[in-house]
């Protein structure tokens, strides 16, 4: 039978702009709201590179949200890289505002100090960073700071992994009950359906537990051996995290008595509903037994009731596990918590209903003998419902996330965000046209060939296609049951005996019987066009949904626009950036200190001219154009839109009218204002100034 491809008319074309139109409405993807929401440094002081008089009391660092402080959060280290706080850290938070504190030793000399600090966010993450500030002038330092970022390494690709399994195994374990009760009820006597739901409870377990061993590391030292430490997992526990996957690991306990309810009890009412026997086992001659009293009517309400309590049942357990992440990550903080907490759960609701419904299915086609084209349909139009809600929830959660449109091109976040919309836009794409193949799953066959009936069909069975494998199997049914007849018909004496044989030749003419069937439906399965279709479709959307779980997976450690431009108004970031081909920095100043060889002119270089370390060059020329031999020269940087400075540079005496200096940190880039001041007999002297951009 040749497969005829669907034909595409304006309703099936309508219905995709529809749900396109829906889905790039939330401009932000589908999945959006698994996202983390990382807490920022969003102010401290001393301020990043501030230069001050006299050593300050204490420094304070204030952040975008809650956050967790242990004793050693805070290290300043003074510049020969030696601790320089008290080590007590303070919580100085009050109003809504997250800050905390930590004391300075007294008798600080001056210079650069260093202050590095790591923290847990409110949705779990470990955030970490650095800056420095200096005491009366900036002076060259031998303090290190971990260049490895906080939660990397190997135990961050491992928390990582597990964090993509956890999700992976929910949605394999969410979706493909729900495809079972609310699609496929047959299904739950099907060994391969059965076979993913449990193996997603397995991964969704064993996935929790790899999280909570790695949590203390991964917030920690960054070490794979701290992962079997008692003290720090203890530590875990105490923490928001740590009783989220506890929780969990308690709730999957419930799943697993849901898991086998589903596939056990309620796998063999179906199986028993379906073929007309009640559970009550039949009598040799084929009656009904005792049991088979109950009307149909009666076994049907009982279904139906198991039915709604497994449903029920499983939405409230399913809803508990995603709660975990809800109760513990970027939902729970930030703005309108109380809002976004549920939104969160049935965002990741639909998610398992819509991707883990769409593996069930592609399992069923591709493993199932059978399956009603009605089962597909119902789950066409699940999907579509999961759909409008994850973008609905989708949107809401992006908006809390993202904040501005410009966001989206400007930052990581938002361009993983515009990564997946497009990932999204496939999706929908290929799904349109799996729903245009499940349109045709149940129509005739074009050819009369296939239509025959039952009874040629088991009677021409050889004629028809059948395998010469199926053919044996049937005549050495017919044999063997020939050979039944024949051994009833012996001697009285061996009726023991053939008593046995006749049972165990019953049962294995049952199990040709029942291969014979299978094959025969395997085979009318996979000559249906629209089937074939289907099946290739929906395995194209299953490989694209990977991608965007993948994708999602990498999104969650991502830090998040709104949070990204909040820390980049701290830092300055926004201040325009020096081009890249920029070279040393070069000006020139005349002067005029009003004694005896008082005129002249400055040239000052600064090499690369960027912010951080930089080797300064002052020449001092007189009206010749020579060398000016001066007793003195000193210069001075100020950032009056930061208030930052002036910061002080004291060059020393290279050779007769150059002077020179090593290590003159600038703090950010931004237009700065140039003072040198050059004196020229003991009592002449003057300052010039001159506006030059640091990039």
């Amino acid at each position: 039978m040749t497969a005829t491809a669907p034909r595409f008319g304006h309703a099936p074309l309508m219905r995709l702009l529809l749900v396109t139109t829906v889905l790039f409405g939330t401009v932000f993807t589908v999945l959006s709201g698994t996202a983390s929401a990382h807490a920022a440094l969003t102010g401290s002081s001393p301020g990043d590179g501030a230069v001050v008089a006299t050593a300050p009391k204490d420094i304070t660092l204030t952040f975008s949200e809650q956050v967790a402080m242990g004793d050693n959060s805070i290290r300043v280290l003074d510049p020969d890289s030696k601790r320089a706080d008290a080590g007590k850290i303070r919580d100085l938070g009050a109003g809504g505002t997250v800050r905390y504190g930590v004391g300075l030793r007294p008798g600080l000399p001056d210079g650069t100090y260093t202050v590095a600090w790591q923290a847990v966010s409110a949705d779990s993450h470990p955030v970490s960073g650095a800056f420095t500030f200096s005491i009366g002038a900036p002076s060259k330092t031998t303090a290190t700071v971990p260049t490895e970022e906080v939660g990397g390494g190997l135990v961050g690709t491992l928390y990582g992994a597990a964090r993509y399994v956890s999700y992976a195994g929910f949605i394999l374990l969410v979706g493909g009950a729900a495809f079972v009760l609310a699609c496929w009820q047959r299904g739950a006597s099907v060994r391969p359906l059965q076979r993913l739901v449990v193996q997603g409870w397995l991964a969704l377990t064993a996935a929790t537990l790899v999280l909570l061993l790695l949590r203390n590391p991964y917030t920690g030292s960054g070490k794979l051996g701290d992962a079997f430490d008692l003290d720090g997992l203890q530590d875990v526990l105490a923490t928001k995290t740590g009783a989220a996957l506890v929780s969990r690991l308690l709730l999957l306990g419930a799943a697993a008595l849901f898991v086998a309810v589903l596939f056990g009890a309620y796998a063999k009412k179906v199986v028993a509903d379906e073929s007309g026997q009640p559970d009550g086992e039949r009598s040799d001659d084929g009656k009904r037994s005792d049991q088979e009293g109950r009307g149909e009517s009666e076994e049907r309400k009982e279904r139906k009731d198991l039915t709604f309590g497994l449903s029920l049942g499983g939405t409230v357990v399913a809803a508990g596990i995603a709660g975990t992440w809800a109760l513990a990550e970027h939902a729970s903080t930030g703005i309108q918590p109380g809002v976004a907490m549920p939104v969160d759960v049935l965002h990741l609701l639909a998610v398992a209903v819509w991707l883990g419904g769409l593996t069930a299915l592609l399992i069923a086609l591709y493993r199932a003998p059978s399956m009603e084209s009605a089962a597909v349909r119902r789950f066409s139009r699940i999907a579509f419902l999961s759909v409008v809600v994850l973008a609905a929830t989708g949107l809401y959660q992006s908006w809390r996330q993202v904040g501005s449109w410009s966001a989206l091109g400007e930052t990581a976040y938002g361009q993983l965000l515009l990564v997946k919309v497009g990932l999204v836009a496939v999706l929908v794409g290929i799904a349109w046209f799996s729903r245009r193949w499940t349109g045709r799953l149940g129509e005739p066959a074009e050819t009369g060939e296939e239509e025959t009936g039952e009874e040629a069909e088991e009677g021409q069975e050889t004629a028809d296609g059948r395998t010469a494998t199926e053919a044996g199997a049937e005549a050495e049914a017919e044999s063997e049951a020939e050979s039944e007849a024949a051994t009833r018909s012996g001697s009285e004496t061996a009726t023991a005996t053939a008593v046995v044989d006749d049972s165990r030749r019953a049962t294995q003419l049952a199990r040709q019987k029942a291969a014979l069937a299978t094959a025969r439906q395997k085979r009318l399965r996979d000559a249906d066009p629209a089937r074939t279709g289907l099946r290739r479709s929906v395995l194209a959307e299953a490989g694209v949904a990977v991608v965007l779980l993948a994708v999602t997976t990498v999104l969650t450690s991502t830090e998040p626009a709104r949070t990204a431009e909040q820390e980049a108004g701290r830092t300055g970031a926004a201040v325009a950036q020096a081009p890249a081909d920029q070279g040393p920095i070069s000006v020139s100043m005349p002067f005029d200190t009003g004694g005896p060889k008082g005129k002249g002119t400055i040239r000052l270089t600064l090499d690369p001219g960027r912010s951080g370390g930089n080797v300064m060059h002052i020449y001092v020329d007189g009206t010749d154009g020579q060398p000016l031999e001066v007793p003195e020269v000193k210069a001075a940087f100020t950032l009056d839109a930061e208030q930052i400075g002036p910061l002080p540079i004291v060059p020393d005496r290279f050779a007769p009218g150059h002077w020179s200096a090593d290590g003159v940190q600038i703090p950010m880039p931004g237009d700065w204002r140039l003072q040198v001041t050059v004196r020229t007999s003991d009592i002449d002297q003057t300052t010039v100034d001159k506006n030059v951009k640091i990039g």
